[in-house]
């Protein structure tokens, strides 16, 4: 199948889906479920400013009282802003300190909700989400440095993934997603392409508190337990308080915030206790 009719096809199924339909909203609560980003896109004119926050190990070698179970160190930190050009296109910057190879990461970011899920209409809420990472941590003088940086393109790294949700009560959603990093420059033996596939779900306990779960699977014969890689996977308590603000606190082994980042570099097993507590604070504002 050609690309031409890969985007046709998506041109036709957007087309499709603007009808008197009435949408089902808020699929999920946030635009993003905890690694996972979600299928939610922000409406037109509202900016989105969040915070995000993994702290160290609770338990294992790295964790327990000697860091007050993690909370003395940071795995990763966060700070961006999305903003909603329109009710289904969004746009994002955002800035980490990074937990992989590479560090002190800006992303750049976009999500387009192709089809939105409609009582007696669509039965999906289909999005394309895209990402690239800069790294502008220091280059060494190394050459066997993995930040030597021969060229500015080496600093660069992508990923895209298209996601498919559905809401099936008031109180469960689900989402399924297939994605692909790239990264320009990997050390020796890895692999510059990574795929991987996303699962989350929701449980809406009541009108402000919801329960959400979130695993990533990477292919990838080097990624393996035996190679000390693991998938990672989240669960989480969100808290929408009103007037646009949405808190989330969560556990994950994932030490890293963005899919560049933790997807190729999970390296925390839960069986070990090598899972962390985080947080992410979210508000919203309207522009126009």
């Amino acid at each position: 199948m050609s690309i031409k009719t890969i985007l046709l096809f998506i041109c036709t199924i957007f087309i499709l889906s603007v009808d008197a339909q009435e949408a089902i909203h808020q699929t999920f609560k946030d635009t993003r479920v905890i690694n996972t980003p979600s299928t939610e896109t922000l409406g037109k004119g509202k900016l989105d400013f969040r915070v995000a926050h993994r702290f160290g190990d609770i338990a294992g070698p790295a964790g327990g009282w000697t860091t007050l179970y993690g909370l003395e160190t940071a795995a990763d930190v966060g700070i961006g802003f999305d903003y909603g050009l329109s009710n289904n296109f969004m746009i994002g910057i955002s800035r980490t300190k990074g937990s992989g190879d590479l560090r002190q990461n800006v992303h750049l970011s976009s999500k387009i909700k192709i089809m939105e899920q409609q009582d007696g209409g669509n039965p999906f809420n289909l999005a394309l989400y895209g990402i690239g990472s800069l790294s502008t941590m220091p280059k060494s003088e190394e050459s066997n440095r993995i930040n030597s940086f021969e060229k500015f393109a080496h600093r660069i790294y992508y990923h895209l993934q298209i996601l498919l949700s559905k809401k099936v009560s008031d109180r469960f959603s689900f989402q399924i997603g297939g994605g692909w990093t790239y990264r320009n420059l990997v050390s020796t033996f890895d692999q510059n392409d990574l795929a991987n596939v996303s699962a989350a779900i929701k449980y809406q306990l009541s009108k402000s508190f919801g329960i959400i779960i979130d695993a990533n699977m990477p292919f990838s014969s080097l990624r393996t337990t035996e190679n000390g890689y693991y998938l990672p996977v989240g669960i989480g308590l969100e808290w929408e308080t009103g007037g646009g603000h949405v808190f989330q606190m969560n556990f994950t082994n994932a030490r890293g915030l963005a899919e560049t980042d933790y997807l190729p570099s999970t390296t925390s097993n839960w069986a070990d206790g090598e899972y962390r507590l985080g947080f992410t604070i979210a508000r919203q504002f309207r522009l126009r």
